[in-house]
């Protein structure tokens, strides 16, 4: 973790741009980072029966999970182990997975049911053969894969996220997703997750969500280690009108990052709502937020707050991180010093500093 030295001769400054620019920084990111950290696949109630698949991408590799006939969610690579053709797109349901290049033909357990002709071929010993599975939890009914099997588990990746998360939000394991909005940064993935992680720029920039959702004066992050908790009380004039009553929680809005490319974020109220950030290349992060209900029952009201947050705070912060990602390629450029206050609050860039020593630790700078 950074150390946050009050009277500290020297600043912290932002990191160099290279680190946001440089392909060939990304691909490391994609090694160090992204092959080893707890990755965002979906929401388990998105895959409810034996055979129902959702595919997705894990940094720059592609794979699928699956139900099996026991109710186990399965992790695969998405590539047929014959001769690496795709198996699966989107979200569906199956008996069995065939690869749509020569049929062969997987069980929900990843293990080779059958491939065309094999009867013929000498040695061919099909139990021999299966899919590549990859390390899987559910995480308060949410579905996270790492493809490193040695890596720490959620728990201790993210401690005490999970009994936070229950604690301000007890409903959330009876929440369902209900609405998505698909959305793309023009820039860096750390661009994109660096803004998200600070208010600094909120009374600046996010007119609606600094006057409607919190009060700027009250907002904090607090890193911890693999997370960050977002904490504010509620404005008093909320933008959204939505009852609130049932959670304990109605005058405050939290949100928990987890490294490196997810958050859950409450809104006042019960209003649960998620980030996903899915880097695609240095300078373009396709990301995804999802709104959920308690047991996925249709409410219009929560639609109706995801297109105006839409409109609003996501698209103020488009036009910020594409901005940004362009300043980063001029030549008039020098990182400036980041501004830390060692008591935080909205005024602070620490969770910004926080974030660029994980990633510094993380591909050994």
């Amino acid at each position: 973790m950074v150390k946050i030295a009050p009277g500290a001769d020297q600043p912290q400054r932002a990191m160099d741009p290279h680190f946001y620019t440089e392909r060939e920084v990304f691909e490391r990111e994609m090694e160090k980072i992204f092959s080893r950290s707890w990755l965002f696949a979906c929401h388990e109630s998105q895959i409810p029966a034996a055979g129902d698949f959702h595919a997705f991408m894990a940094g720059d590799q592609n794979l699928f999970c699956i139900r099996n006939a026991e109710g186990k969610i399965n992790a695969f690579y998405n590539v047929c182990a014959h001769r690496a053709h795709e198996l699966v797109s989107g979200s569906g349901s199956k008996k069995l997975v065939t690869c749509p290049y020569h049929a062969w033909t997987y069980d929900l357990d990843g293990a080779l049911r059958r491939a065309p002709g094999s009867e013929h071929s000498p040695g061919f010993d099909a139990s021999a053969v299966c899919l590549t599975g990859v390390r899987t939890e559910v995480f308060l009914g949410f579905v996270f894969v790492n493809l490193d099997d040695e890596a720490p588990g959620m728990d201790e990746s993210y401690p005490g996220v999970r009994a936070d998360l229950k604690e301000f939000l007890p409903t959330i394991e009876r929440l369902r997703p209900i609405h998505r909005i698909d959305f793309t940064a023009e820039s860096n993935w750390k661009v994109a997750v660096e803004n998200y992680n600070e208010c600094y720029h909120c009374r600046v920039v996010h007119s609606s969500f600094a006057t409607g959702v919190v009060k700027p004066d009250t907002y904090n992050v607090v890193p911890n280690g693999s997370s960050f908790r977002h904490v504010a009380e509620s404005a008093e004039e909320s933008n959204y009108d939505y009852d609130k009553s049932s959670s304990p929680h109605a005058g405050e809005y939290s949100s928990f990052y987890l490294w490196p490319t997810f958050s859950f974020q409450i809104y006042p109220g019960a209003l649960l709502n998620t980030f996903c950030w899915r880097p695609e290349s240095v300078d373009r992060t396709p990301f995804f937020r999802e709104w959920f209900s308690v047991d996925g029952a249709e409410d219009p009201m929560v639609k109706e707050v995801a297109v105006q947050d839409a409109e609003t705070t996501v698209a103020e912060d488009l036009r910020l991180v594409a901005s940004v990602q362009r300043g980063l390629k001029s030549k008039g450029y020098r990182p400036g010093p980041l501004v830390i206050n060692p008591d935080q609050g909205l005024n602070s860039e620490h969770p910004v500093a926080a974030f660029q020593q994980l990633v510094l630790d993380a591909i050994g700078e």
